[in-house]
């Protein structure tokens, strides 16, 4: 039996309403159920799209899943809306996404106020002391699953040294993102530029001018809702490299350059994101909540969300030719090196803040272990690290 190809218009068997209906039924199911990251959500995708309903074939599958990681966002929400899409048109892109979304904003917000309302209590603190740990192995687990399919070669290794450097001398995430692609796609494609690419990067990556990385000794008054909303809008705008490059962004803006944060809130906030379901960006919902409430959570989690939509809905059409290009592929391998390499920085920057004692060290290490040795779902990590840090403060007599 042949595949139904994907096709936005309806039948008189098949309407409109009815391919809504169950775009929204199935989304709200993944939504809830999505625990894992990205790489989980495109198995249930695939699952559930191709072999269940038989929506879409193999390959066109596979040309959504390619054509959602040539565009910045979450790759796994990009794909949820793509496949909307090509189901019911219009329509069908904001029912999928938005009801794939709406259950992790949901729910993380639930944690948010619950992290606002009990986070002192000892029982709270305990089981999030554990999470910190587990939470900095996934991420280094994923860098190194990454790594090993980015780093091609040793052009794109040097590019990813010299991303890194600049993440620690200061220099924005996005300059790091969109530079470090031109210029390797430049290097890729002309081997006359080779030699002076090194010339070419030396401006990027030299300090900034003095006072430019000063910060403020205190933390700074409470955002307004439109500077919580355009820094998010201006987040998902630019994210490449899916939901981890995601922490690059907020440590650099929301705890360095505008003191909305401690370091603290945002490895628990990275936590939360990690141990709820759907997309990791339901981090944006948590950290709206502790800076303005339930108003701060809605407009960072709408923010933050919005460019994937605008993104999938203007380049649907044209993306699946896109994949072809050797400049655009080129492109994106510098970016995905850069990228990886403000994962890495970011995930140094938050170890020294969390691995500061033995239990610490021991459940991160456990939690790498694990990871390696056997293909457990990150979330059963997390949960387990959790229920370590109770045991762990219990046996201190702190819980």
């Amino acid at each position: 039996m042949s595949q139904q190809p994907a096709a936005p218009a309806s039948s008189s068997s098949d309407s409109q309403a009815t391919r809504l209906r169950e775009l929204a039924s199935l989304f709200l199911k993944l939504g809830v159920i999505g625990f894992g990251g990205p790489a989980a959500h495109i198995a249930l995708f695939e699952t559930e799209v191709i072999n269940r309903r038989r929506w879409v074939d193999r390959q066109q599958f596979l040309d959504m899943l390619g054509a959602a990681s040539l565009i910045p966002g979450p790759t796994s929400t990009e794909t949820a809306i793509t496949v909307g899409y090509a189901r019911a048109g219009w329509p069908g892109l904001c029912v999928a996404g938005a009801c794939f979304i709406l259950p992790a904003a949901l729910i993380t917000g639930a944690f948010a106020w619950a992290y606002v309302r009990f986070g002192s209590l000892p029982q709270a603190a305990a089981m999030l002391a554990g999470i910190k740990p587990a939470v900095l192995a996934v991420i280094a687990i994923a860098i190194w699953r990454l790594g090993k399919t980015a780093v091609k070669d040793s052009g794109l290794a040097v590019l990813g040294a010299l991303a890194m450097t600049a993440f620690f001398f200061g220099l924005s995430a996005v300059a790091i993102l969109f530079g470090g692609g031109l210029l390797g796609m430049l290097a890729r494609r002309f081997t006359r530029l080779r030699a002076t690419a090194a010339l070419a990067l030396a401006p990027l990556f030299s300090l900034p001018p003095p006072g430019t990385l000063v910060l403020s000794s205190s933390a700074s008054m409470p955002p307004s809702l439109g500077r919580i909303a355009l820094f998010f809008l201006k987040v998902g705008a630019v994210l490449y490299g899916g939901g981890y490059v995601l922490l690059a962004f907020l440590e650099q803006g929301l705890v360095r350059q505008h003191a909305w944060l401690t370091e603290r809130q945002l490895i628990d906030a990275i936590a939360i994101g990690q141990f709820t379901p759907g997309p990791v960006l339901s981090t944006a919902t948590f950290i709206g909540y502790i800076l303005a409430g339930v108003p701060g959570a809605a407009v960072a989690t709408v923010g933050i969300f919005l460019p994937s939509f605008f993104y999938v809905g203007l380049l649907a059409p044209v993306l699946f030719r896109l994949r072809q290009s050797a400049w655009m592929a080129a492109f994106m391998d510098s970016v995905n090196v850069c990228a990886l390499a403000l994962m890495a920085g970011v995930t140094f920057r938050l170890g020294a803040d969390v691995l500061r004692g033995p239990a610490a060290w021991l459940i991160a290490s456990l939690s790498l272990g694990i990871l390696l040795r056997w293909k457990v779902s990150p979330v059963w990590v997390v949960v387990g690290a959790g229920l370590a840090g109770l045991v762990l403060a219990a046996a201190r007599g702190l819980v």
